[in-house]
């Protein structure tokens, strides 16, 4: 379902719908590690240039911490619907979380708790894939809807900014490209739209 690098570029973290995290060397096209999460993985992040934190979002519900050097999570946070994405922000101290019950949350990583919650009228989370994303200065989020709607909107004032307007059908992820403000979508039937200077 998902895959990161992990720290550098010979490490990789996948997480599955088997229930597993798994930690693969590039060099040797093998499986180093499994991590037992006990819920299918829907998103993983990778938190420090260390490679020794990965956040997994999970179909249970549960937003799990892991330290490489450890077996087990090291915490998790309950949410009240399945985690369908994960974004980090570019100062990784602000994680975004797509929520099945039709919110998005961010969670302050430094304090170790959800900060602010983004919900709107219209606005439903399409499948148990559907990927938001912070915007590139962090001042934006993004996510597409059910209705095929991509809402966006503001970080810090927390208000609805848009609804872009051009998919028929659930859209299931948005992208920002890293250096403008234009956004990338796709849905479900297989469209896809570059919203400019968004």
């Amino acid at each position: 379902m998902a895959a990161k690098f992990l720290g550098e570029p010979t490490k990789v973290v996948s997480g599955s719908h088997d229930r597993t995290l798994k930690i693969w060397d590039l060099r040797s096209k093998a499986c180093i590690e499994t991590k037992f999460a006990g819920s299918s993985c829907n998103d993983l992040v990778t938190t420090d240039d260390s490679g020794t934190t990965i956040i997994s979002g999970h179909f249970d519900k549960r937003i799990r911490f892991w330290d490489t050097r450890s077996d087990s999570t090291s915490r998790d946070i309950p949410l009240q619907g399945k985690v369908t994405s994960l974004d980090l922000s570019r100062d990784a101290n602000f994680l975004l979380a797509c929520v099945r019950d039709d919110t998005i949350k961010v969670l302050d990583l430094r304090m170790n708790q959800i900060t602010c919650s983004f919900s709107a009228e219209g606005f439903k989370v399409g499948c148990d894939w559907s990927r938001a994303a912070f915007s590139p200065d962090g001042q934006y989020i993004s996510v597409g809807s059910l209705n095929g709607g991509v809402f966006v909107w503001n970080a810090i004032t927390q208000k609805l900014e848009t609804v872009l307007k051009e998919h028929t059908s659930a859209v299931t992820a948005v992208s920002w490209q890293p250096h403008t403000s234009y956004l990338a979508s796709v849905d479900k039937m297989k469209k896809a739209v570059v919203w400019g200077d968004v």
